[in-house]
């Protein structure tokens, strides 16, 4: 490896660490401060909210990565600019467009380790903070799981607890259901069985239910049953994505299939876990021609603020694209791929412009 290309590797994964930390600190801070909003009326130690706040942040720091690329580039580039440094890379015969490769190539190879490895990493995190703040929440008497057996519910409501299994769901109705229902001590009260539940409010239709208490069969044609959920909310109970790991999605996704729950969303999450490297590549080189073409403006502020108005706006793009792809108005690929392709046309026109 040449001398100049550790030169600049060293100095750009120096602005990168500079910049990861100083976004690390500030979210920090801002989820400490939720946390201590939230428990403001619950008797925990302040260790506690610190810790919360310290496993909570590194899943939005996964979020945040589009922009500490962005960012890390141009405090590189600043820093270079100011050096006169440029001057001797080109007495070198080394152009912007070159400068501009090598970091990109190594954007790319820090995007996939981001992924394989600090993505699954604060996914661990994500689930013991959810897990720990759930007790401290009024949720913790419910829960909802999808597994290879089906949707599994457990349910706590009239001093009743209801255990739910299902095979399937089919728009608002659970298909195939076997409910369990237990007093506080855990003693059977009833079982009943049905093909098919209407759970679209908290007040359940069970349609022909068997009704089993104490080996002694009935039937009822419409049977009304209280529950905590209704089809909304068990639609947004699998949304925190991000407290899985790649091979939990893998397997999620699997189970939803097995169920017939949608797996749009899942895919969608894997899809921008796939694309994530790229993404981050091109945020580098869009942020560096940027910093070429004002490279005469002394003002630094201006070219930061500049490179983030421009991301804002990216971010907002990205986002617009991914709520069409999950609610079906585009496919999924088209989602993810169309503003990684608009980004890479605009990194093309800029490139042309810091040429001429």
């Amino acid at each position: 490896m040449k001398t100049y290309t550790k030169f600049l590797i060293y100095n750009f994964f120096k602005s990168f660490f500079l910049v990861f930390l100083i976004t690390f600190c500030l979210i920090f801070i801002l989820n400490l401060l939720t946390e201590l909003d939230f428990f403001k009326q619950i008797n925990v130690t302040n260790s506690f909210t610190m810790y919360l706040s310290l496993i909570n942040t590194p899943s939005f720091i996964f979020e945040m990565f589009p922009f500490i690329f962005l960012i890390s580039s141009q405090v590189f580039l600043i820093n270079i600019f100011e050096h006169n440094q440029i001057e001797i890379f080109r007495y070198f015969g080394l152009k912007n467009i070159d400068i501009l490769k090598i970091i990109c190539f190594c954007s790319f190879l820090v995007g996939i380790a981001i992924v394989l490895i600090f993505y699954n990493f604060s996914s661990s995190l994500k689930k013991i903070y959810l897990e720990l703040k759930t007790n401290y929440t009024s949720d913790n008497k419910y829960l909802a799981v999808i597994t290879n057996n089906g949707l599994w519910i457990k349910d706590k409501i009239d001093n009743k607890i209801l255990i739910i299994n299902s095979l399937e769901i089919e728009n608002n109705y659970l298909l195939n259901s076997f409910i369990t229902e237990f007093d506080d001590n855990y003693k059977i009260l009833r079982n009943i069985q049905s093909e098919k539940i209407d759970i679209e409010y908290n007040t359940w239709k069970i349609h022909n239910a068997k009704v089993i208490i104490d080996n002694f069969t009935t039937e009822e044609k419409v049977l009304e049953l209280k529950s905590n959920f209704d089809y909304q909310k068990i639609q947004t109970l699998f949304s925190n994505l991000t407290s899985l790991s790649i091979f939990e999605l893998f397997e999620l996704k699997k189970n939803y299939e097995q169920l017939g729950y949608s797996t749009i969303e899942v895919d969608m999450h894997l899809n921008k876990l796939v694309v994530a490297p790229f993404h981050y590549m091109l945020m580098i080189f869009f942020s560096g021609t940027i910093m070429f073409y004002f490279k005469s403006k002394k003002n630094n502020t201006f070219k930061l603020s500049l490179g983030l108005f421009m991301s804002v706006l990216i971010y907002y793009y990205n986002n617009f694209f991914y709520v069409l792809g999950n609610t079906v108005k585009i496919s999924i690929i088209q989602s993810v791929w169309i503003p990684l392709i608009f980004l890479f046309c605009i990194n093309q026109l800029m490139l042309k412009l810091i040429k001429s």
